[in-house]
């Protein structure tokens, strides 16, 4: 028996294949796994409401998540590549790549971040007409001992803007304070505890503070501490970027999506941050707040920090704790933003 097809038959069966939409290149691909390194911080939400909108699996990626403490616990296992995608403070990653770690940064998620708050009694030195540095001093003056100040290990940009605020932008003395290096939780738990007199933090960990010691004040936003101040971004391998370029596209495709929608309605958005950060722990209506906060700023054009990050590196090796500055040329992957559709 024939098994060829009359013309007619295959003459119609093109016409269809022809006259049929195209479907997305990526939504055909089969997905892969994406190891995602993530801090615990409102910062990250871009890449939460990302996963929860399906943006990130219409990319092809299929998240897994390990939470970490700082961006410098997380470089280990990006060197080893224990991760693919690093959601986490830019510092950190000047240090990595000076050590040879190959990484690239695809987008921002969230700048001006960190933000300096007192206890009730350290608060009670910054009264107006009184500058930050004589309110630390005045402190110690009064208690004899120094303001012990949580944030952060160092190379982190909670560690780097603290020490940019105080030497460089109040002029603080040395001498009236004790900076505790100590990882996120346990910065919010020390505040809460009254086991330190102040601490940078971010959101969520702001509006929880707050919320349950209303005497906890906010004493400098973070264009305060550093002009500019970059903060957490998304970086991926240079091995998982060199297999996956139209995945890594989708990916940050959709955090345009996400940023937009965080600006436009956080209510929306909400639900899908708590999904990830809060896990029952922290109320949906402290996450609509904290989305809301002036110390959540969404920036995901990763254009926007390269200056500000540079200007942190060089202020990094100041302190000593990056060697030498090393160009941001092969840091910023700035083009998968630049192709991305604006976002409406």
């Amino acid at each position: 028996m024939s098994t060829t097809l009359p013309r007619r038959t295959l003459l119609a069966a093109a016409a269809a294949t022809l006259a049929a939409p195209a479907l997305p290149r990526l939504a055909l691909a089969q997905r892969v796994p994406a190891r995602v390194g993530v801090i615990p911080i409102v910062g990250a939400a871009p890449v939460f409401v990302a996963d929860r909108e399906g943006w990130a699996r219409e990319a092809g990626l299929d998240f897994a998540y390990t939470t970490f403490e700082s961006g410098p616990n997380m470089i280990q296992a990006l060197a080893s590549g224990t991760i693919d995608i690093y959601a986490a403070g830019v510092a950190p990653l000047g240090v990595a790549r000076s050590r040879g770690v190959d990484v690239k940064v695809v987008a921002s998620t969230a700048t001006g971040e960190n933000v300096f708050v007192a206890t009730p009694r350290l608060a009670a030195f910054f009264k107006p007409g009184t500058s930050h540095a004589e309110a630390l001093r005045a402190y110690r003056a009064q208690t004899g001992k120094p303001a012990r100040l949580a944030t952060q290990p160092p190379g982190s940009v909670p560690n780097t803007t603290l020490q940019y605020w105080l030497w460089e932008q109040i002029k603080a003395d040395k001498a009236d304070v004790e900076i505790v290096a100590m990882g996120i939780d346990a910065t919010q738990q020390a505040i809460l505890a009254d086991a330190v007199e102040g601490a940078t933090i971010r959101e969520p960990a702001l509006t929880i503070v707050q919320k349950r010691n209303p005497g906890i004040r906010l004493i400098a936003l973070g264009d305060e501490l550093f002009p500019g101040q970059p903060g957490t971004v998304v970086a991926v391998s240079g091995a998982f970027l060199a297999r996956n370029e139209d995945r890594v596209q989708g990916l940050v495709n959709g955090l345009v999506r996400a940023g937009a929608l965080l600006t436009r309605d956080p209510d929306k958005a909400a639900p899908h941050v708590a999904a990830n950060l809060a896990k029952g722990i922290v109320d949906l209506e402290t996450i609509k707040a904290a989305l809301k906060s002036p110390a959540s700023k969404f920036t995901i054009d990763p254009r926007a920090i390269i200056q500000p990050t540079k200007a942190m590196q060089d202020y990094q090796v100041k302190l000593g704790s990056l060697r030498e500055s090393v160009s941001l040329d092969g840091l910023f992957d700035t083009r998968f933003f630049e192709k991305a559709p604006s976002a409406t």
